[in-house]
């Protein structure tokens, strides 16, 4: 009944409101405004809004009458009204009704289901069941309208939907909880749906998918925290022990799909001809990496004339086998760059290519670009060509090798000071040596990931005369480019905001990491600009095609310069390519660093109570910021009352505990060493 005939005569009448998401009936004892004062069935008096009605009856009550009797008058219209509402058949009415989008007259619709004769009840009743069944109609404003028969059939199926859910969440609850006491239950055959939901609460907290759901589930398996879950999924042999959860979590591609390996497997190896390329084959060709490398995609020769040298440096024409836009082109751009983790290697080309078919592999003859470097004895450069060759590499070495034999073999030592004489024109140039030791992680017991932590220095003869001739290489097909107007993506970065002098007493280590947070921002861009770190004028990278995108993309430019045909790529197409792989790469360089830093954490798990050197690099409040100098791990320690230490500082700390997944490590100070 509309409210506007009751505005005076509202006391004494069974109001019904929707509380809680279902109809409950009071009574009106008073009126206020647009306030009713009422009292409900559980005999307390409070006020409602006059606009929360949504049934009135025509019958009035003595409200003078005993307290005891209005409760009971209430109770009695509630069972009533319920007892009516079983008698409801709201899909028979539906189909009954012929009109869509109409809305009905709640006393109508009684009169249907009840027939004429209908009291309050009836209309109550019939409100009720509708409202509770919220299929086949839908509540607007006091009123019901039939829903179509599309509208029922997805409400019906979202209904099922959301039972099916809800039982799997009670199930696999108790299913949880049982296997966190240590029993083995049946798997269920959703299994793979509640290990879905953990895992994505454990990565993307309360930005998952079906939090809520997610959520349900953990109350009713008894998990209070994120870390339970971590335990429970190595407990299942869903995760490993030392899962790398950053994969997972951004999506990084592990394997190739099948379509991808099959359109490697049709990339065969050619018949070698010379098809315009310089035969270089005849030369000592070497590669030079760490142990393990399957993707080699630089390699080295050195020839001598007189006082005169060239060096050759050799680098896969990967261009020539990969076209642009073909399928592993694109998963190749969508990956980015081949990811190198502890553990784990994620190529960015199918490894039938990249450990095969286009790596500089020994013995093999293979399609190169080549930078031919004539120098003297003193790193001058007198002239250099880049041709497009075929090679063969005829040994295969790595830097411990390299290092080793210095002393006794010629070309190593030559190469040795043409790069050193290299680096020192780049210093003068404003260049900066603040290369850190590469962090190597191994493992000792595959099983049981106890491992040992080695630093690998990044300045022994052999690295310095990869990195100076890679350098190299990047730096004159930068200037190629530039000379010939050829598009092209450049590396570049601003002079420091300040230079960090070295102090004599204090460790190197303090002095890379304060002039690195100096540092300029590395830009990569289609305008030439210099390389400040670096100490050259322009800069790009060419020299691992297999291994970066950006360095593929920068040798189509080069080889198509050299063959005399258009580039392939104009500048704004250059500038599409970097926005979508520039990201993708601090994405997997995070990855990396993040990872690294996971097991050096572990090891000092499995070290708790040891010593180990650190550099104080900042004061913070209450705190310092140090670095542990054997795993280049940054950590923080508290201060200590009364002492003040000053940046640059060596001390030593003792484990008190680490945690990786937490990413915790507890310090403090060791005592017996520390000044």
């Amino acid at each position: 009944m509309r409210l506007a005939m009751y505005e005076k005569v509202m006391e004494g009448r069974i109001i019904e409101y929707i509380d809680a998401g279902k109809f409950v009936c009071a009574l009106c004892i008073g009126k206020k405004g647009n306030k009713l004062h009422i009292l409900n069935i559980n005999n307390r008096e409070t006020n409602i809004s006059v606009n929360r009605v949504v049934q009135v009856s025509e019958r009035t009550f003595d409200i003078t009458k005993p307290r005891e009797e209005l409760v009971r008058y209430i109770k009695n219209a509630e069972q009533e009204r319920e007892e009516l509402k079983k008698k409801v058949d709201v899909r028979e009415l539906w189909e009954l009704i012929e009109s869509e989008d109409e809305s009905f007259q709640n006393s109508y619709l009684a009169q249907i289901v009840f027939g004429d004769d209908i009291t309050d009840a009836h209309v109550s009743a019939l409100m009720r069941a509708l409202f509770e069944d919220k299929i086949y109609f839908k509540f607007r404003n006091g009123r019901f309208i039939q829903n179509s028969g599309s509208q029922v059939k997805q409400i019906i199926k979202q209904k099922r939907e959301e039972e099916l859910k809800k039982e799997r969440i009670d199930k696999g609850g108790k299913w949880l909880k049982d296997v966190m006491k240590g029993m083995s239950p049946p798997s269920p055959e959703f299994a793979g749906y509640i290990i879905n939901l953990l895992k994505d609460i454990f990565l993307f907290g309360k930005e998952a998918p079906d939090y809520e759901l997610g959520s349900e589930l953990l109350s009713k398996a008894g998990i209070s925290n994120p870390y339970m879950i971590k335990d429970l999924l190595i407990k299942m042999g869903v995760w490993e022990e030392d899962e790398n959860i950053e994969l997972i979590k951004k999506g990084i591609p592990i394997t190739f799909s099948s379509r991808i390996i099959k359109e490697a497997s049709s990339i065969k190896e050619k018949d070698i001809g010379l098809q315009g390329r310089e035969d270089l084959r005849n030369l000592d060709i070497f590669t030079i990496d760490g142990e393990g490398t399957k993707d080699f995609d630089d390699a080295l020769s050195v020839e001598f004339q007189g006082k005169e040298v060239t060096v050759g440096i050799h680098i896969s024409d990967v261009s020539d086998w990969i076209e642009p836009d073909s399928p592993i082109d694109l998963e190749a751009r969508r990956r980015a760059v081949s990811c190198y983790l502890p553990r784990r290697q994620i190529p960015m080309l199918p490894p039938e290519l990249s450990h095969e078919l286009l790596s500089l592999k020994q013995g093999k003859d293979r399609f190169a670009v080549s930078l031919l470097v004539k120098m003297d004895t003193g790193g001058n450069i007198l002239n250099y060509k880049f041709v497009p060759s075929i090679i063969k590499v005829r040994e295969q070495l790595t830097y411990d090798i390299v290092d080793k034999s210095l002393e006794k073999k010629e070309r190593f030592l030559v190469l040795y000071r043409l790069a050193n004489a290299l680096r020192q024109k780049r210093i003068r140039n404003g260049g900066l040596d603040i290369s850190l030791p590469e962090i190597k992680i191994i493992f000792n017991n595959e099983e049981t990931s106890n491992i040992s932590i080695k630093l690998a220095s990044q300045d022994t003869p052999a690295h310095i005369i990869v990195a100076e001739f890679m350098i190299l290489y990047n730096w004159l097909a930068a200037r190629l480019c530039v000379e010939n107007k050829i598009p092209l993506l450049f590396r570049t970065q601003e002079r420091p905001v300040e230079i960090v002098p070295s102090q004599e007493g204090v460790d190197k280590l303090y002095y890379i990491f304060q002039q690195m947070r100096k540092l300029g921002p590395m830009l990569i861009s289609t305008m030439p600009r210099p390389h400040s770190t670096l100490g050259v004028d322009t800069y790009t990278q060419a020299t691992s095609p297999l291994r970066r995108y950006l360095d593929l993309v920068a040798q189509r430019q080069i080889k198509n310069l050299l063959l005399k045909k258009k580039p392939i790529y104009d500048t704004k197409q250059l500038e599409e390519i970097r926005k979508e792989v520039e990201p993708i790469v601090k994405e997997i360089q995070a990855i990396t660093r993040n990872r690294i830093r996971y097991w050096s954490i572990k090891y000092l798990a499995q070290h708790i109570g040891e010593s180990y050197k650190a550099i104080i690099l900042d004061e913070l409040r209450k705190r310092y910021r140090i670095v542990i100098c054997d795993l280049l791990l940054i950590a923080e320690i508290k201060q200590r009352s009364g002492i003040i230490l000053s940046p640059g500082t060596e001390i030593k700390v003792k484990v008190r505990n680490a945690d990786p997944w937490r990413d915790i490590v507890g310090l403090d100070y060791d005592e017996d060493k520390t000044q």
